[in-house]
């Protein structure tokens, strides 16, 4: 059964720094924390990747999948499931300038891994998985 979940963070940075990190997909391992392996299988015009494989580490187990990307340059980046270890998945990043220096990052995905995920479960993806990448996200930005 999918879920749907949706996190948000105020981020001192640009739209284009916070789409420039999200878009950055070969360094996610080294500051997505549920991240543990990504393969950019291949690349639009612009050099940004097209089609991404992940490995991610979502504590109740590890997972892989493949996504394909379309982005909105620099408000939106938008994926949705090819193949993998879930049975869909589909989600994307925007970014809202406030006015101020700062962006309104949200981050929302609708997940199906297939098989039955309890209230705990589907909890820990949303606070837990979630709110820590929008949190990364936020770190990598304003300390770059």
């Amino acid at each position: 059964m999918a879920k749907r979940a949706e996190q948000q963070a105020k981020i001192g940075a640009t739209p284009q720094e916070c789409f420039d990190a999200v878009t950055d997909y070969d360094s996610f391992p080294t500051w997505q924390r549920a991240v543990t392996g990504v393969e950019v299988l291949d690349r639009d015009g612009q050099g940004r990747g097209k089609r991404v494989r992940f490995e991610v580490d979502l504590k109740v187990r590890k997972v892989g999948y493949t996504l394909d990307y379309s982005y909105e340059q620099p408000s939106l980046v938008s994926w949705r499931y090819v193949e993998g270890d879930v049975k869909d998945v589909q989600g994307d990043f925007t970014f809202e300038d406030q006015g101020d220096g700062t962006t309104l990052a949200t981050y929302s995905l609708v997940i199906d891994p297939g098989m039955f995920m309890p209230g705990p479960l589907a909890r820990l993806l949303s606070e837990g998985a979630m709110k820590g990448s929008v949190e990364d996200l936020r770190r990598r930005v304003e300390t770059s």
